[in-house]
């Protein structure tokens, strides 16, 4: 392959050839660097790079032994992850010069698996609204999403072959869908969350994007500890499918209902089991009691910011953590009852059908970069814990992304990602 695409490779494709010996982990970085100087003063994926410091890395790999399944494989870290040896902001100059004694436990099994952290991503501020100055590598005028905006940027624009983000509303499922990448939520509670800076102990979730779902599964494998993410079959049984459109489906615009349609009809001819499924009539609003979750966990989790650095909080941060102190301890408990009830009533959908298809995001990614777009269609699966992995597969009335994402049973990821590939190379072959 021509080295100046090497950039392009799959991760999958790449982590083959390298545990071969076939390419060299500096190669294939090298060829990402190129990529990263063409290309980052417009796209502003990375908030700190460092390329000598990667070139070491790259070298004493290829030097040593295949010490995992991500050997020699260049990733970006979202700058909510502590690295040891880059600065860690959070997207917030309160913490402009922090210096983390630590990797994140994350960051830390990708390294013993073999990857090399090439830089820190940017990261709306704290994970939430507020924007940071990364664009969308498909239209330099429209947001990538957020809050994961660098890392799914950085994938989508083939600077690097996988990157690490966190959801605690849709932050890794939206901005994938606006970059047109494959991301990864696993389901919650399964990948350790030490190092990385807390929003909500309830909703938080590390993942992760990649070019395809084979590339994601291999990341969810490491930063699950479950090989079976990895070695699913090339080819596996028909899933049964569920077309949950969600009760915010008057919402979508008409890109994805397009995508829908696409979607629905290529199924239907190859999925035996295809059906509609609406979620139970007695489920709370979903999507208000994630707002209400998150509030009251943010404020709590951001107390020192909220009191000893308040002017140095955007006024939309400012309003999120008022909000949240309204809310009381007695209320909180109450809807994490609810959404506890709500998690048992939706797991009996997935005694009929293996996995779900739901929409992502409205639509393509909106214009302007002054906002990240809309949660709506990611904030109730992330509240029941679900994991969720956005499809790219066609492209709206502007040329750019749409996709769909498909939602597993809580704890059954690598079926997730089995069923996904099943469903992936049925509406992309």
């Amino acid at each position: 392959m021509n080295s100046s695409k090497l950039n392009e490779l799959d991760a999958w494709q790449a982590a083959r050839l390298i545990a071969k010996r076939d390419l060299r982990a500096v190669d294939l970085l090298h060829a990402c660097l190129d990529r990263i100087t063409e290309r980052d003063d417009e796209v502003h994926a990375f908030a700190h790079l460092d390329r000598a410091h990667a070139l070491m890395q790259a070298n004493a790999l290829d030097r040593g032994p295949v010490r995992g399944i991500l050997h020699g494989l260049p990733i970006g870290v979202k700058d909510m992850f502590d690295t040891i040896d880059f600065p860690t902001s959070y997207g917030s100059p309160v913490y402009g010069a922090h210096r983390p004694k630590a990797d994140a436990a994350s960051v830390a099994l990708c390294r013993e698996a073999g990857a090399l952290v090439v830089g820190k991503t940017v990261t709306t501020e704290f994970a939430y609204f507020y924007p940071g100055a990364t664009r969308n590598p498909n239209d330099l005028t429209r947001t990538p999403g957020g809050s994961s905006s660098g890392s799914a940027a950085a994938v989508a624009d083939s600077m690097l072959p996988l990157a690490l983000g966190t959801q605690t509303a849709g932050s890794v499922i939206r901005p994938a869908a606006y970059c047109g990448v494959v991301g990864y939520k696993p389901s919650s509670g399964r990948v350790p969350r030490a190092g990385i800076k807390s929003l909500s102990e309830t909703l938080d979730t590390p993942g992760g994007f990649g070019r395809c779902v084979r590339d994601v599964a291999l990341l969810g494998a490491v930063l699950t500890g479950d090989s079976r993410l990895s070695t699913s079959p090339e080819e596996s049984a028909a899933p049964r499918i569920g077309l949950c459109r969600t009760p915010e489906w008057a919402y979508t615009e008409a890109d994805t209902q397009r995508a829908w349609d696409t979607a629905t009809t290529a199924l239907t001819h190859v999925a035996p089991a295809l059906a509609d499924v609406a979620l139970p009539d007695d489920v709370p609003d979903l999507v208000a009691l994630q707002k209400e979750v998150m509030a009251f966990e943010m404020c709590r989790a951001l107390s020192v910011e909220r009191l000893h650095h308040r002017d140095q909080l955007s006024l939309q941060l400012q309003a999120q953590l008022d909000s949240g102190s309204v809310i009381s301890g007695g209320t909180h408990a109450a809807n994490l009852v609810r959404t506890e009830g709500a998690r048992h009533r939706i797991n009996a959908l997935f005694d009929r059908f293996d996995v779900l298809l739901a929409p992502s995001a409205a639509g393509e990614a909106p214009v302007g970069i002054d906002a990240t777009g809309d949660p709506l269609f990611c904030r109730a699966w992330t509240l029941l814990g679900l994991p969720c992995v956005h499809l790219p597969f066609t492209r709206g009335s502007n040329g750019l992304p749409v996709g769909l994402q498909v939602v597993g049973r809580w704890g059954e990821d690598h079926r997730l990602l089995s069923s996904a590939q099943w469903i992936y190379d049925r509406l992309t072959k």
